[in-house]
This record gives C-alpha cells, sequence and structure tokens, in this order.
C-alpha cells in the first residue's frame, strides 16, 4: 500500500503483516484478530469510518511467512514473522479463525482480499466505501502476469468479539495463484494443501463455472494434503466455499449463496449413469470437508477488466457486483459466521497454529511424500512402464524357452550370446511401441529396462549353473578336499611328534564333517537355507582361492620353461 503524510500510527499489535512463501500456487487468506475490537459501542468506529480506509491500512504493511525458492522449487518458513504474528500477547491463547482463498493465478484474489481487508476495518454497514476511495491493501493490478508470489499475511491482527461474547483471533492469508509458468504441479499442489490444512475455511476462486479439471485438481490437491496428516480423521477438512466470479447465468442460478448452493449441488451431484472417475471425484470431495457452499458473483465490468488505470474505486465497478460483493464478505467475516480452526474437533488457538506451520512445512520440505504429476506426465509414465513389461515379458519368454528348468545345462558362453540377441530384440521391442513424454523422456525407460535384463539374465545364470552337476558338487567336494588334507597332515604330524598342530588338523577335519553333514540335511530338507547357503559362500571362497594359487603355479612354472 501507498504510504502519505499525516497518517496516524498504530501499535505494534496492529502492524504485523505475515507473508507465506514464494513458490505456492493458491491464494491463501488468514485473518487473525488481535489489534482491534468491534463491540456494542460503535460512537467509536463511527469516528474512524470518517477517515478513508488508506489512512488506517497506512501503518500495516503485508509480511512474508513462506518463502519459495523458484530455482529449486522448494519452501521453507519464515519462523520469526510467524511468531511476530501469532504471539502477540492479544492474541496467541485466543481460538484463531483462518478463511484461505485459493485458486488460478489472475483471477483477483489479492482484489478481493482487499475488499474483506476494508470490511475487517469498518465493520458497518457502509463497509464497502465511498465512491472515490482507492483499494488499498495487499498488491494487486491488472494484466495478464502474476503479482502476488508466495505466501503473505496482514500485519494488521483483527480481534472479533462473537455474538456469544467469546474473542476469536482472524488471520487473512495472501497467497500466489496456481498454474502461472514458473510453478510446477507439486508446487500448486503443496501451497494449497498448506492453506487447507491450516484453514478453517477455504476459498476456492474459480472462473465462469465449475469445470471437471477444477474439480480434478482440487481431488489431487487436497489428497496431498490429507497424505500430510498423522492422523486422518474423517473428515479432515473444515468449509470449503467455492466462489465462482464472472458468473453469467443468473437466469439458471441467481447470484450469491442460495443460487451457488443449488448450482454445487447439482455440480457435485452423484449419478448412477456416471462413469466411476467422475464419481470418485466427488466422492473425494465430499469425504474431505465437512460443510460444503458456493457463491455466485457477477463480473465487476468492463472497465475493471480493461482499464489499465483502475485502483478499485467503486465509480468503476458495476452496481452488481457491489451488491453481491456486500453479501458475500460478511458470509466469510461477520461475528456470527465466523468458524474457529479444528484439528482433531479440537479448538485451536494462535499458538498452536504456530506449531502446525512449523509441522506441516517440515512435511513438505521432505522427501516422505509423493511428487504429485501433471496428467500428461503421470499418463505417460504409465504408458513407458507398461512399454517396460511387455519387453520384459518378451525377454523373459524367449530365455525360459531357452535355458528354463525343463531344459538342460547350457555353455555360459553360449547362454550369454543368446542373452545379447534376445536383449536387443527386447529394446526394439520396447522401441517399436508408440509412447507419450518424448525422446529424451523415454529414453530413461529403455535404460531401466536395459538394467532390468541384465539383472534377469544373472538370475537365469545362476538358475543354469545349478543344473551343472559339477557346479552342485562343489560345496561337498570342497569339504571332502578340505577333510583330506586335514586328514593327511594330522598323520604327518603326529608321525613326526608335532602332536599340536595335528591336534588342530583333527579339529579342522571335524568341522569340515559337520558343515557337510549340515549341507546334506539342508539340501534334502530344503530348511535353514540361511546356514546352508553360508556353507556354499565358504566352500565357494577355498575353491576360487585354490584356483587362484594354481594359476599363479601354472603361470611360473611357464616362465621358467
Amino acid at each position: 500500500p501507498k504510504t502519505s503524510r499525516g497518517r496516524r500510527h498504530f501499535s505494534s499489535s496492529e502492524r504485523l503483516w505475515i507473508c507465506v512463501g514464494r513458490e505456492t500456487e493458491r491464494h491463501l487468506i488468514l485473518c487473525l484478530s488481535g489489534g482491534h475490537r468491534f463491540t456494542s459501542d460503535t460512537s467509536h468506529m463511527m469516528q474512524e469510518d470518517e477517515e478513508p480506509l488508506e489512512e488506517k491500512v497506512g501503518g500495516a504493511t503485508p509480511v512474508q511467512i513462506v518463502v519459495a525458492n523458484e530455482e529449486e522449487h522448494s519452501f521453507s518458513l519464515q519462523e520469526a514473522a510467524l511468531e511476530r504474528l501469532l504471539l502477540q500477547d492479544e492474541v496467541q491463547d485466543l481460538n484463531v479463525v483462518v478463511v484461505s482463498v485459493a485458486g488460478a493465478f489472475r483471477k483477483g484474489k489479492s482484489f478481493l482480499l482487499d475488499f474483506m481487508l476494508r470490511y475487517m476495518y469498518k465493520q458497518t454497514d457502509s463497509w464497502i466505501g465511498g465512491e472515490e476511495e482507492p483499494l488499498t491493501g495487499f498488491s494487486w493490478r491488472g494484466g495478464c502476469e502474476r503479482e502476488t508470489t508466495g505466501i503473505l499475511a496482514w500485519s494488521e491482527v483483527f480481534v472479533v468479539e462473537k455474538p456469544n461474547g467469546c474473542k476469536v483471533a482472524v488471520l487473512l492469508l495472501d497467497t500466489q495463484g496456481a498454474f502461472d509458468s514458473q510453478s510446477t504441479i507439486k508446487d500448486c499442489a503443496t501451497l494449497f494443501a498448506l492453506s487447507t490444512m491450516t484453514s478453517s475455511v477455504q476459498v476456492y476462486n474459480l472462473s465462469q463455472n465449475v469445470q471437471e479439471d477444477d474439480l480434478q485438481h482440487l481431488q489431487l490437491f487436497t489428497e496431498y494434503g490429507r497424505l500430510a496428516l498423522e492422523e486422518v480423521y474423517e473428515k479432515p477438512f473444515q468449509t470449503l466455499m467455492f466462489l465462482i466470479r464472472d458468473w453469467s447465468y443468473p437466469y439458471e442460478h441467481p447470484y450469491g449463496l442460495d443460487g451457488g448452493s443449488s448450482f454445487l449441488e447439482k455440480r457435485l451431484q452423484v449419478k448412477q449413469n456416471q462413469h466411476e472417475e467422475l464419481q470418485n471425484v466427488r466422492k473425494h470431495i465430499h469425504s474431505c470437508f465437512s460443510n460444503i457452499g458456493c457463491f455466485l458473483l457477477p463480473h465487476p465490468g468492463l472497465r475493471v477488466a480493461t482499464n489499465p488505470q483502475f485502483d478499485g474505486r467503486l465509480r468503476d465497478i458495476d452496481e452488481d457486483f457491489q451488491r453481491e460483493l456486500e453479501n458475500l464478505v460478511p458470509t466469510l467475516l461477520s461475528p456470527e459466521n465466523l468458524v474457529e480452526k479444528e484439528i482433531g474437533g479440537v479448538k485451536i488457538t494462535c499458538r498452536d497454529l504456530l506449531h502446525y506451520f512449523k509441522a506441516y512445512m517440515k512435511i513438505y520440505q521432505g522427501e516422505e511424500l509423493p511428487h504429485p504429476k501433471s496428467m500428461l506426465q503421470a499418463t505417460a509414465e504409465a504408458n513407458n512402464l507398461a512399454a517396460v513389461a511387455g519387453a520384459k515379458d518378451v525377454y523373459n519368454k524367449s530365455m525360459e524357452q531357452v535355458c528354463g528348468g525343463d531344459k538342460p545345462y547350457m555353455s555360459p558362453a553360449e547362454l550369454e550370446r543368446r542373452h545379447v540377441d534376445l536383449r536387443q530384440a527386447s529394446v526394439r521391442h520396447f522401441r517399436a511401441i508408440k509412447k507419450m513424454g518424448g525422446e529424451d523422456f523415454c529414453r530413461r525407460y529403455q535404460e531401466q529396462l536395459e538394467a532390468e535384463l541384465d539383472e534377469a539374465y544373472a538370475n537365469f545364470g545362476k538358475h543354469n549353473d545349478g543344473k551343472n552337476i559339477f557346479f552342485a558338487a562343489r560345496t561337498p567336494a570342497t569339504l571332502f578336499a578340505v577333510m583330506f588334507a586335514m586328514y593327511v597332515a594330522s598323520m604327518v604330524t603326529g608321525f613326526v611328534g608335532v602332536n599340536s598342530v595335528a591336534t588342530l588338523c583333527n579339529l579342522v577335519m571335524g568341522v569340515a564333517l559337520t558343515a557337510l553333514c549340515v549341507w546334506a540335511y539342508v539340501k534334502y530338507s530344503g530348511e535353514f537355507r540361511e546356514v546352508g547357503g553360508a556353507i556354499d559362500q565358504v566352500a565357494e571362497t577355498l575353491w576360487e582361492q585354490v584356483r587362484g594359487h594354481e594359476s599363479l603355479l601354472l603361470q611360473d612354472g611357464t616362465k621358467s620353461l
């Protein structure tokens, strides 16, 4: 907001704007109460109302609380800024009301949020302001490029007294819109999920209609949030408000909450003749939120949409839009309509919200959660994985015909030659299948296929070696050789009087005999396979050691000749 001279100063408790991250994809609005108290005494309020709103917000500014790294597509929490907002003496122990606004970028979320600020400052029937009063607060502008980045919170903390006499803290957050040219699906999902998890009312800002892809994105993002929750309750989130901007069909469903409710009931209805995919989307949305509503808002007018100098003055906004806006904002923020944030059925305070923010950010900063993908990427991955499975199946069937269980032993050299031929045929089969994703994307899966084929060949090689009677007899032959060597050594050393060495040889011979008996039992019964494997490994090591020394002796003999 612009600053000017002569503005009154606010206390530190009134100044704390919080801002969340730079790479988030959805606008959040979170409204905490702390600086102002609204009571039945309106004399002081009316006196303030005489001042232009820009004079009142001059001391408050947006503060970033979640920062996005655009290069690494990661997020970090500005804990100090969030603590300054939520741990103020006036609000830290009050139950918190969190109103979040999410949706695609350049759809007027910050513009709407500034009217919410205007309402929170005035709280009178004439809260919407004068005809010549520019709209100030969160930064917004016309055009096609994104304006808000990350998540911001207003530094003014509002304390509101509800009709039952209880005071609550109302926090408003503004976040960047989703689906801009610099944000990934994971960025969008992370911020929408974070806003949904921390808000008591999630306003889903849409343009003109509720399309099927809007519902699919909502399903994806809410499921990403539900994955991060340690405990999944029957309905983990509270209130979802569909806000349909630029509604063009008031003759079918009138503007406002009633028309929106009838429209949404029809749009989210689960019908028996619907495809299973469409039914699952609607069932998922109903299962995630305790309360779902819809508000239909008309277009604000051509002067708003086409005038680059538009600064939010009511003179430029159509009366229909003003009238419905006067109904919408109190529906969300009037004291009797405020929805306090609950987690697991327990109302949480500002202090609690700080801890939940920290916990949720740690989850999204880690690698425990799967990365959401675009529809094209998910389809391309499934397409390529199916091609890999098909090509690998061709290789396995061909190798079974070459060296399957009922085939005789084949020399390792011949087996390797057949493997090379079949491996190439399998890769050709993979490349012949039409796949999505492009050459570079598919190359990764071809490399995965080649690695899996080499692994399968190693298993076929071991199976083939098991058919070699000499290979199967290697372990008992080695143990017999050890026993024979130890027996001869024992006889010789005993004959020359070295009894200690003879005793050691007898001990080793006894160990070898015991190992041979155990190995035979394992092979016969199939039990204690780990023990049999360890005996085979020791025998293999001894065999290779003897073979190595034999090769060295042969080389030395060849050189001497």
